[in-house]
């Protein structure tokens, strides 16, 4: 499939222009259609019975689910099916026996996600060591690397910024932590979908991501791990190999952290949604979004009153740009951007807060993401209205 030719598959990109895929991607015809299949054809549970329906169901499931293993270079690993990264973050922050006196290292760059949760581990006694990024929002991995004591069980950092777009040397990361003794996480949500992904080749221990953010279904995502080396979050359903009045056996690999009936229709829309993209290839992808990138970026420095924050158009970066306009909030920006043009971007904090502030950006910013059905044409059009909306700035 060449890149030019999926726009047909995305109806609502007739109407409009969606610059706001960091938030949620739009979901082409294929997955709606792998979707309904399952409702329409051979729904049943899976894993649970021996008749037709539940024996297609089962083999679909479990197609899809190495699928999406696949498409991230898990192969080799355990892949459990959560409902997004948040949930898959969480399931590591419960799932390790952590010990008064461990320490967690993470960064000012992450989502609220990947930051919350080892904040509350504070609370058993564990330490968090928060690694502070320059101002144009580059990671000095010394800094990074002089944070990782003898002590830290946990680092987790953002393979690439919600925010900024800036995408970290997450394998150097990985030696690093390889070098102290400490596990790695990667928080995946913005670079699954948008540059290739092999978890084997970056050896890190877990991976997050969502499947809302890659042409899936909403309430979906995975938590890939290395080693299946946590206490499952909960038990039941089809997470037992057996069980008796006084006790359980857990299952084996994956199983084990499935409890109850999976999103069984959204798994295997995510597993279309990992073959779409792999159609196209995710090298496509990459240099579709960075040129696109290039041009907003340069497009909007260009304009007075406007700020682009983070790094320049030649960063190693995903489609992300965010912005601000003198005099004007960023959900003023946002409204008029719609209003004006049809033009859909995000705007506000992004659930980075911390960031924000360390930027001295008290408003957030207006961020516009970009994806596999974004045109130079629209960008050129954002690039316009903002020029003239930035004129009348007070």
């Amino acid at each position: 499939m060449k890149i030019e030719e999926c726009r047909s598959d995305f109806p609502i990109t007739r109407d409009l222009i969606y610059l706001d895929s960091a938030a949620t991607s739009l979901t082409p015809k294929p997955v709606v259609e792998a979707m309904a299949e399952y409702d329409l054809r051979y729904r049943s549970n899976v894993g649970r019975g021996v008749h037709r329906l539940a024996a297609v169901a089962t083999h679909r499931y479990r197609d899809a689910h190495d699928a999406i293993k696949s498409f991230i270079g898990g192969d080799g690993g355990t892949l459990t099916v959560t409902r997004n990264t948040t949930e898959a973050i969480g399931m590591v922050a419960a799932g390790l026996a952590w010990q008064k006196g461990d320490r967690v290292v993470t960064t000012l760059l992450e989502h609220h996600s990947n930051l919350l949760p080892w904040l509350r581990l504070r609370e058993r006694g564990v330490a968090v060591d928060i690694v502070r990024p320059e101002a144009d929002g580059h990671l000095d991995l010394a800094d990074l690397e002089a944070a990782v004591r003898d002590e830290t069980r946990l680092v987790a950092v953002t393979h690439a910024s919600n925010v900024l777009g800036t995408i970290l040397p997450v394998r150097d990361i990985a030696g690093i932590c390889r070098d102290r003794g400490a596990r790695l996480l990667i928080d995946g949500a913005q670079s699954a979908p948008h540059i290739p992904v092999d978890v084997a080749a970056i050896r890190c221990d877990y991976f997050c991501f969502s499947g809302h953010k890659m042409l899936g279904p909403t309430g979906t995502g995975g938590l890939w791990m290395r080693e299946p080396d946590l206490e499952p979050l909960f038990v039941g359903g089809g997470s037992i190999e057996s069980a008796t009045a006084e006790g359980y056996t857990l299952a084996p690999g994956e199983e084990r952290y499935e409890a109850g009936t999976p999103p069984i229709a959204g798994t295997i829309g995510l597993g279309r949604a990992a073959a779409y993209l792999r159609e196209i290839g995710m090298e496509t992808v990459r240099r579709h979004e960075e040129r696109l990138a290039a041009r907003l970026i340069d497009g909007l420095a260009a304009l007075d009153r406007v700020t682009v924050a983070g790094q320049d158009a030649g960063a190693d970066r995903i489609g992300v740009v965010s912005f601000t306009v003198e005099g004007m909030h960023p959900h003023e920006v946002a409204q008029v951007l719609d209003e004006a043009s049809a033009v859909l971007v995000r705007s506000g904090h992004h659930c980075c807060q911390p960031l924000m502030e360390h930027l001295d950006l008290p408003n957030g910013t207006v961020r516009a993401s970009t994806y596999i059905y974004t045109t130079d044409e629209e960008v050129e059009t954002m690039i316009a209205t903002v020029e003239e909306l930035s004129r009348r700035a007070i």
